[in-house]
């Protein structure tokens, strides 16, 4: 089922229909390939469509005239780009593949039609666009405010979180698939800086990391170190 991950991340929100959850997949027939580093969308594309993340790893980016590559938000399976992408009349921001990627491609004209259809469904989508916001505000702050190792305990629970939120993980580790180079990008640091401080969160027996995945030993303790609080991320249910 191409949607079972979006469903899930939904349903975080509110329980939905078997016909709300048939709606979502049938519309989701147009399904492409990415290689890693390849584009699903540029900056400065006219957008058509949504793009629902079905497999792999996406990072929203831009491109400074340095030629530095921050990446502003992680896309992982269930995420959509924006359900009101289709509004702006050029995309202001990049989003590129960061692993072999399987993306649906879901045009305006369905996502209005789903919209019009239910308003519990609009209301699911637009609580998962307001929480994609908050993460945004929240990594504003991580990289502003935080240290560096606090930087990265932040961001290794919040992955962890979104992870289980969408069925990738049932324990305490989650595959986190990116390079030094990437995180680095990611959190404002050099590719060493980013080394070093994953060694510290080892050294200090909070994750360990093997072959593209980290296991959080504690995940109270990290979030503790981390000054982690989860509630943006909005997981708790609709409210009465």
């Amino acid at each position: 089922m191409r949607t079972r991950s979006l469903i899930r991340k939904l349903e975080c929100f509110s329980a939905l229909s078997q016909a709300e959850k048939q709606w979502l997949e049938d519309a989701t027939t147009d399904v492409r390939e990415f290689e890693r580093r390849q584009d699903i969308i540029n900056e400065g594309d006219r957008p058509d469509h949504v793009h629902l993340l079905i497999e792999g790893w996406a990072g929203r980016y831009k491109v400074l005239p340095n030629g530095d590559r921050p990446i502003m938000a992680f896309l992982i399976p269930g995420d959509l780009c924006d359900v009101q992408v289709t509004l702006l009349t050029a995309m202001d921001h990049s989003i590129g593949a960061l692993t072999r990627c399987k993306v649906a491609f879901i045009h305006r004209a369905a996502i209005g039609e789903i919209i019009g259809k239910s308003e519990r469904l609009s209301r699911a989508l637009w609580w998962a666009t307001l929480v994609d916001e908050a993460i945004l505000r929240e990594w504003l702050v991580t990289v502003g405010h935080r240290p560096a190792d606090q930087r990265l305990g932040h961001l290794i629970c919040e992955m962890l979180l979104r992870a289980k939120a969408v069925g990738l993980s049932d324990d305490n580790s989650f595959e986190l698939p990116l390079t030094q180079e990437e995180l680095g990008d990611t959190m404002g640091m050099s590719t060493v800086h980013m080394n070093r401080t994953m060694m510290e969160l080892r050294g200090q027996d909070l994750i360990t990391s093997k072959d593209k995945r980290v296991t959080v030993h504690d995940l109270g303790r990290l979030m503790e170190f981390s000054q982690f609080n989860p509630n943006y991320l909005h997981q708790q249910g609709e409210r009465s």
